[in-house]
């Protein structure tokens, strides 16, 4: 046996996971703090859809006076920051509850420090960027898919890319997840979410910087919950067994890959959402199967535990188990299979490589590396 090699694990400090949490939203955020002016940071069609309904009706009921905003997009641009923190400071908002998808909570999170700073938003990319502290945050998913929740990371759309902001500040204070919330999702969303929080917790597992034996315990747990799962919340999407599991999958992955980061599959992916707005969980699913296949040369032993893990038949390589049981997945779940179906075109794919290349922040944590070149023929090979 060897010595443990020394390492870092953060998280949120407090989580509660419960059915039907957002009808009972007024007693939990009376008990957590004393805040009564919550800024609501969520999308047009959570709102549209009456995902919010029962909070607000359970937040003025307990004695809150909400302001929402609701103008958060896909990929959101920085804009959506700016103005969710302006509105929080014109309004005198003293939480910040995040509400609804990766997006709405990546914008919560900024607009918690920005509510407070006059730290200018093109300051903050990069790692251990923010300055001072920020509104107290909370933070509800209503898709199992990002983990941004328990996440310290922002991903933003910038000067026709994504960027990220990494840093302590960005824990979030409270997590609550219900479920409930994630029943009436969409087939095609269920799906790229959940593949996408498969990526995490595998990318998590892989990672080269960072990796330790509490994400590993973390990744693998979710990867267990989130294949068991994915085609049953797909095709019977009111099973709650399913949508529970689903969300506290996503969660844990969350937690891993904060920890032990992701890597070329998220880096592959960033052109899809920032040139052409593919959801990110479904660029994600786009390009797993080929970097799996990129990286099995120095990552085949992670993959073959990680197939133990989930009781997959060994294969004939090591580690090819998993990835013909994780393409199986994606073509059962029903989610987009190339490039091509998502309005790439062939000549699209070099601009994409070289958009790839920026994403030092994440192939740094890679198994394998990968070049330009390398990028083109992964980007060929899902096309």
């Amino acid at each position: 046996m060897t010595a443990t090699a020394p390492f870092d694990f953060a998280t949120v400090p407090d989580i509660r996971c419960r059915w039907g949490a957002a009808g009972e939203l007024g007693e939990i955020l009376s008990a957590f703090c004393p805040a009564r002016r919550p800024l609501i940071v969520t999308d047009t069609g959570v709102r549209r859809a009456g995902l919010l309904d029962a909070a607000l009706g359970s937040l003025r009921a307990a004695g809150f006076d909400p302001v929402i905003f609701d103008q958060v997009q896909a990929d959101p641009p920085e804009a959506n920051v700016i103005d969710a923190a302006a509105l929080a400071r014109a309004s005198a908002t003293d939480l910040v509850l995040g509400f609804g998808g990766g997006s709405s909570l990546d914008v919560a999170k900024l607009a918690a420090v920005l509510a407070v700073s006059d730290q200018p938003i093109e300051t903050l990319y990069g790692i251990g960027q923010v300055r001072g502290a920020r509104l107290p945050l909370v933070q509800m998913p209503t898709t199992a898919g990002t983990g941004s929740e328990v996440t310290n990371i922002t991903i933003l759309s910038a000067r026709d890319s994504k960027m990220g902001v990494v840093a302590r500040q960005l824990f979030a204070d409270l997590v609550i997840l219900d479920a409930a919330l994630t029943v009436g999702l969409p087939r095609v969303h269920t799906a790229a979410s959940g593949i996408d929080a498969m990526v995490h917790a595998i990318e998590a597992y892989t990672s080269r910087i960072r990796k330790n034996p509490m994400s590993d315990s973390l990744a693998v747990a979710a990867l267990r919950l989130l294949s068991a799962n994915l085609l049953t919340a797909c095709e019977t999407p009111s099973d709650r067994p399913a949508r529970e599991s689903m969300l506290l999958g996503a969660m844990l992955a969350g937690q891993a890959f904060a920890n032990a980061p992701v890597a070329a599959v998220h880096a592959l992916a960033y052109p899809l959402g920032g040139r052409f707005h593919v959801p990110h969980g479904l660029s994600n699913a786009l390009m797993l199967i080929p970097v799996l296949r990129h990286n099995l040369s120095a990552a085949a032993a992670h993959y073959a535990e990680l197939a133990a893990a989930l009781a997959l038949e060994p294969g004939e390589a090591p580690g090819a188990s998993l990835i013909s049981h994780l393409a199986g997945l994606i073509r059962a779940a029903g989610a987009p299979q190339r490039l091509r179906d998502v309005g790439v075109t062939e000549a699209d794919l070099p601009l994409m490589a070289r958009d790839a290349m920026a994403q030092t922040r994440l192939l740094q944590n890679n198994p394998v590396e990968v070049t330009e070149a390398d990028a083109l023929a992964l980007y060929r090979q899902a096309f």
